[in-house]
């Protein structure tokens, strides 16, 4: 192959600024990243569609950077969850667009077809599996090779609570046709393994990263608060794979040992209703701020006045999150189910199941001044060695050795 530029068509589901979680900031990083690693990509995406406020989908970077921007006009409002697969549009007229997602999904991958005939390429690259079967079309279309991103399977999303059967067909022979599967995680790669059979050989393991950020405005009057309390806070879709019913109960309890403490719940979700009247039946709803899904320079402003950050999955695939917040000079407690606890040596870390430890953790970090500030400098130091372009250039290797093997 030599030193020829790899040209990458690329799939995903969203993307900033119209992300609704982890996913669209995973593939902004990387993308954004695999351009200063002199890769060529063409990304594919649905763009949001019949909301007046929303501009025509645009990169953050498109005006400065080789990226071709295609949108395919779609309803959806979000990367839902599996408790929302068959009700994701509720407002569907026309029968040109599907009802449910899964309908979405495929008209999705009708079109890519499409834009993949039309477009010069090396390889494809599909993430998560809203995307899986665009990029199998395209794979069978044009016959070139595929990379299948796994940032979440769906034994991740439903929490244990029971799959949908669907998504892991989707999932399962999307891996089984690509050429090779990057997981976010040895957590994750396990999980396709052992629930999926994907030979281990198949897959790669290239963890997430994060970019500097910097502060910016919020509506709540952080200022005020910290001069009067701690804040803990809680980033992430309200679902029950993110644990924020747990943050709940972990909130009480910290509550009874450390009374001066101020817990913010950041993001939007199925439980959201269930979540409030939850923090009043606990009898700490006086001390529980929920500010909706944030996103930019308010999630940042979050993460830098934040005391810690605690994220408590059930099953996290990565959790970027956990370095956002590193970055912005603020210590995590992680749940030892997640991809994150992989990397970030300097954190507290507790089964997301343990609320005596998790309480614990978070009493010690609150009350002892010396402990904050050596997690802080010590997490800080630690999170520079996880950027974006580490991540592209393992990225990049596997673009090659799967273009190499494809000319054999």
């Amino acid at each position: 192959m030599g030193q020829k530029k790899p040209k990458v068509l690329m799939f995903g589901w969203e993307f900033p600024p119209f992300n609704s979680g982890g996913l669209g900031v995973a593939c902004h990083g990387l993308t954004e990243a695999l351009i200063q690693e002199n890769v060529d990509i063409t990304f594919v995406l649905p763009r949001k569609f019949g909301d007046p406020n929303m501009p025509e989908v645009k990169f953050v970077f498109a005006d400065k950077n080789p990226v071709k921007i295609y949108s395919v006009d779609s309803m959806l409002q979000e990367y839902v969850t599996v408790t929302s697969y068959n009700n994701a549009i509720k407002f569907v007229k026309s029968t040109v667009y599907g009802s449910t997602l899964f309908e979405e999904v495929k008209r999705y991958a009708i079109q890519a077809k499409t834009i993949a005939m039309s477009e010069e390429f090396d390889i494809i690259h599909a993430h998560d599996w809203l995307s899986i079967p665009a990029g199998l079309i395209a794979k069978e279309a044009t016959g070139k090779p595929l990379i299948v991103h796994i940032h979440a399977t769906e034994f991740d999303r439903s929490g244990g609570q029971g799959v949908d059967q669907r998504v892991y067909d989707v999932e399962r022979e999307g891996m089984e046709k690509a050429d090779a599967v990057i997981a976010v995680s040895n957590l994750t790669k396990s999980i396709l393994v052992t629930k999926y059979g994907i030979p281990e050989s198949k897959i790669e393991v290239i963890h997430n990263g994060v970019n500097e950020i910097i502060g910016g405005n919020v509506d709540i009057n952080l200022t005020a608060l910290k001069e009067e309390y701690k804040l803990v806070l809680f980033v992430g879709r309200l679902t029950i794979q993110k644990g924020p019913d747990i943050f709940l109960k972990v909130a009480r309890e910290v509550l009874a040992h450390y009374e001066k403490v101020i817990f913010i719940v950041a993001g939007s979700g199925d439980m959201k209703e269930q979540l409030i009247n939850e923090a009043a039946s606990l009898g700490i709803s006086d001390r529980v701020i929920f500010t909706g899904f944030m996103r930019d320079e308010s999630l940042r402003k979050l993460f830098s006045s934040a005391d810690l950050f605690v994220m408590p999955s059930v099953s996290e695939p990565f959790g970027i999150t956990a370095l956002e917040s590193l970055i912005s000079g603020t210590p995590v407690l992680v749940s030892k189910q997640s991809g994150a606890s992989e990397v970030v040596i300097h954190s507290l870390k507790t089964d997301y199941w343990d609320v005596n430890e998790m309480t614990n953790q978070i009493v010690s970090v609150l009350s002892n001044d010396s402990l904050q500030q050596t997690l802080k400098e010590n997490g800080y130091m630690e999170v520079q060695g996880l950027r974006w372009t580490k991540s592209a250039r393992k990225t990049k290797d596997v673009y090659k050795k799967v273009m190499n093997n494809s000319l054999e």
